[in-house]
C-alpha cells in the first residue's frame, strides 16, 4: 500500500469528519448557541443545521421546556422566633437561550439560591400563626421577587409552591391542645346557647299554655253566668206561670211547685259530700199531707177571692134614667 493510498484514506476520513461536524440537527424543546472562534453569534432553533467546521461550533444546549426543581428544606425563624422547617418546588422556562447561556452560571443553582433566600425573607417577616396559615401569599411573595432577579438571564420563573411548613414537635403540641381548648370552648358556648334557646321556647310554650288556660277559664265562667242567667230566667219563668196558674185556681200548679222544690232540697242534702248515710224523719204520707194542706189553702184563698167578686157583681145595679111624662 503506497503513500498515496494512505493520504487517500486520512482525507477520507477527514472529509466524513467535517461533514458530520457541519452538520447539525437541533432536538425540539432545545435551542443551540453557535459560537465563532468562541464568541456567541446566533442560536439555532430545533431543525436541520449546517456549520463551517472549526469556524463555528456549538456553544450550550439550553433546554426550553419548563422545567421543575425541589427546593431543599432548610430551617426558617420566624418573626416570633419560632424555628420552622420549610421546602418547596419551582417551576422555571427559559424564554431567550443566550442571556441563559451567557448572563449566569449554573442557572439552577442560581435560581435555588434565589429562592431560598426569598423563602427566608418572606416567613421571617411573619409570625408563626400567619406564616402557617397565609401560605399564598408567601408563595407570591417569593415568586415576585425571584421572577424579577431571574429577568435579566432570559428566564420567567411561573409558580413557586411551599410544600411544607413543620414547627418544631413542641408547638405542635402546643398548638393541637389549643385547638382542642379552642373546640371545646366553642362547644360548651353552643351548649349553653341551646340551653338557653330551649329555656326561653319552654317559658314561650308556658306563657301560651297559660294564656289560654285563662282563655278557656273565661270563656268557661262566661258560660257558665250565662247557663246560669238562662236557668234564671226558666226558674222566674215557670215561677211566673205558676203564680199565674195559682192565681188563676189551678190548685195542681201549686202541688206541682211545693213537690219540686222538696224533691230539689231532698237532692242536695242527700248528694252532700260529707254525707255518707241520711235519715230523715219524715215519712211520704206526711209529705202529701203537707202538699193537701198547702192545697186546702189555696182553695180557701181562691174561694175568698170568688165570692168577693161574686158580691161586686150582685150590687144593685145603678136607676135607669125615667122617661118623661
Amino acid at each position: 500500500m503506497g503513500l498515496s493510498a494512505v493520504l487517500s484514506v486520512v482525507l477520507l476520513f477527514a472529509g466524513v469528519i467535517l461533514v458530520l461536524k457541519a452538520v447539525r440537527m437541533v432536538p425540539q424543546g432545545y435551542e443551540w448557541t453557535v459560537e465563532r472562534f468562541g464568541r456567541y453569534t446566533h442560536t439555532m432553533d430545533p431543525g436541520l443545521h449546517f456549520l463551517i467546521p472549526i469556524v463555528y461550533g456549538v456553544g450550550r444546549k439550553i433546554n426550553m421546556m419548563e422545567q421543575v426543581m425541589d427546593v431543599p428544606s432548610q430551617d426558617v425563624i420566624t418573626k416570633d422566633n419560632a424555628v420552622v422547617k420549610v421546602d418547596g418546588v419551582v417551576y422555571f422556562q427559559v424564554l431567550d437561550a443566550a442571556k441563559a447561556a451567557y448572563e449566569v452560571a449554573t442557572l439552577e443553582i442560581a435560581i435555588l439560591n434565589l429562592v431560598m433566600t426569598n423563602i427566608r425573607t418572606a416567613i421571617g417577616s411573619m409570625d408563626l400563626d400567619e406564616s402557617l396559615s397565609k401560605r399564598d401569599e408567601i408563595n407570591a411573595k417569593v415568586l415576585v421577587a425571584v421572577d424579577q432577579a431571574t429577568h435579566p438571564w432570559g428566564v420567567k420563573v411561573n409558580r413557586i409552591e411551599l410544600k411544607d411548613i413543620q414547627p418544631p414537635r413542641d408547638l405542635v403540641d402546643s398548638m393541637a391542645r389549643q385547638m382542642k381548648a379552642e373546640r371545646e370552648k366553642r362547644a360548651n358556648i353552643l351548649e349553653a346557647e341551646g340551653h338557653r334557646q330551649s329555656e326561653i321556647l319552654r317559658a314561650e310554650g308556658e306563657k301560651q299554655a297559660a294564656i289560654l288556660e285563662a282563655e278557656g277559664k273565661r270563656e268557661a265562667a262566661f258560660r257558665e253566668a250565662e247557663a246560669r242567667e238562662r236557668l234564671a230566667e226558666a226558674e222566674a219563668k215557670a215561677t211566673q206561670l205558676v203564680s199565674d196558674a195559682i192565681a188563676g185556681g189551678n190548685v195542681n200548679a201549686i202541688n206541682y211547685f211545693v213537690a219540686q222544690k222538696y224533691i230539689e232540697a231532698f237532692k242536695a242534702l242527700a248528694e252532700a259530700p260529707n254525707q255518707k248515710f241520711v235519715m230523715m224523719p219524715m215519712e211520704a204520707s206526711g209529705v202529701i199531707g203537707s202538699l193537701a194542706g198547702i192545697a186546702e189553702l189555696a182553695k180557701n184563698a181562691l174561694g175568698s177571692e170568688a165570692l168577693a167578686a161574686q158580691a161586686s157583681n150582685t150590687r144593685t145595679p145603678p136607676p135607669s134614667p125615667r122617661l118623661g111624662g
